[in-house]
């Protein structure tokens, strides 16, 4: 299932081959009640709208201005969050774009609004890809008229108009190289993490720009990645970029220079999986240092980086939530897996959750370390 959360609510979709629902869900108002008020009824997610899909929604964004944050979750894949603006057209402040995970289409969707609750496909864009039964990733534009970055591999990545279909910007470029993960650091600068851990920095105003950053890791190993921005600033070397390996290792640097990792860390985990479609790892918006990593097995574990190293050290977590493993019907804790999670944009320990089951939570954690008695 896939998912999109904004501060107040999220939207749901699933992801096996048959029809599939695709739902708004408002967020639990215990979420959001004081500390201390002790009881409070409405302890669940709430339906507000919904459609259906003819096909599965493998991938899930919002377009910018939307207060949507998307996610997965019978096969939860993805999350995203933005704040609304009020500068974006009406039609925008509601729409999503999907892919189905085995080809390069975009779907179209509008989520809706007071006087309608039916979420509807609103369009579709056919876009050609070399590696197109694998599907696209997705990054949404974060200036300008609406549109998206997308591609299922290096060679082939394309940023399209949403409204018209037409292309702003293609590479041009014979890497076929797949891609595990798609994002932009500025409103022209992105970033492109290669399966094979390669990355490479790239601007829509230079198709012949590309600069490729290889990880030089070991073969056979699966990357993806997760960066932290700050939009306020106006140099993309503030970022930093966290990969993470199916070997479970974590290399995080930066912009100014990509090949050298300012700190790395060897993840102490068992997979219970032997997939590498639900690698997943974010970080905190609103914390420093923090970020989470998911999709070995049924946890959520967070980690300070503020103690990692240059050199390759094992690191424990300074949280896991095991909710998903506790939430299987049969208790089996080795069939839970975890496809996708989110950090809450306003609330720095809140993180949102799915898994295999159709499962999703959302939690706060706490720094047993730091909590006082």
């Amino acid at each position: 299932m896939t998912f999109c959360l904004y501060p107040t609510a999220i939207c749901v979709a699933g992801y096996s081959s048959d029809k599939n629902e695709i739902l708004e869900l408002l967020l639990p108002l215990k979420l959001f009640t004081d500390d201390n008020q002790g009881l409070c009824a409405e302890r669940d997610f709430k339906v507000v709208h919904g459609g259906f899909s003819d096909g599965s929604i493998h991938c899930l964004k919002h377009i910018p201005g939307t207060r949507y944050i998307i996610v997965a979750i019978d096969y939860v894949t993805s999350f995203c969050c933005h704040e609304l603006s009020s500068s974006n057209c009406c039609f925008l402040l509601r729409c999503v774009v999907t892919n189905d995970g085995f080809n390069s289409n975009l779907q179209v969707w509008d989520l809706g609004g007071e006087d309608c609750d039916v979420i509807k496909r609103t369009g579709v864009l056919q876009l050609k890809s070399a590696s197109s039964d694998k599907g696209v990733k997705i990054a949404p534009g974060l200036t300008g008229d609406p549109c998206v970055l997308h591609g299922s591999q290096i060679s082939d990545i394309q940023l399209t108009e949403l409204t018209s279909g037409k292309p702003l910007y293609s590479l041009g470029k014979d890497i076929p190289d797949l891609l595990s993960s798609l994002q932009f650091v500025s409103g022209s600068v992105f970033l492109a993490c290669a399966c094979n851990g390669d990355l490479y920095v790239g601007d829509t105003r230079n198709p012949s720009g590309l600069q490729n950053n290889p990880a030089g890791g070991r073969e056979g190993v699966h990357w993806c990645m997760g960066v932290k921005t700050d939009l306020s600033s106006s140099d993309p070397s503030s970022c930093s970029v966290a990969r993470l390996s199916s070997a479970c290792q974590v290399v995080v640097s930066d912009l100014r220079d990509l090949r050298a990792p300012l700190f790395q860390a060897q993840l102490h985990v068992q997979r219970k999986t032997t997939s590498d479609d639900f690698m997943k790892v974010t970080w905190a918006p609103a914390l420093d240092n923090c970020l989470a990593v998911s999709g070995f097995d049924g946890m959520v574990r967070i980690y300070d980086t503020a103690s990692w190293r240059p050199e390759l050290m094992e690191f424990q977590p300074l949280f896991i939530h095991r909710g998903h493993m506790m939430s299987d019907d049969q208790f089996d804790t080795s069939s839970a897996v975890v496809t996708t999670h989110v950090w809450h944009p306003s609330r720095p320990r809140t993180v949102l959750s799915a898994a295999v089951d159709g499962s999703v939570h959302v939690w706060d954690w706490v720094d047993k370390a730091t909590a006082s008695c």
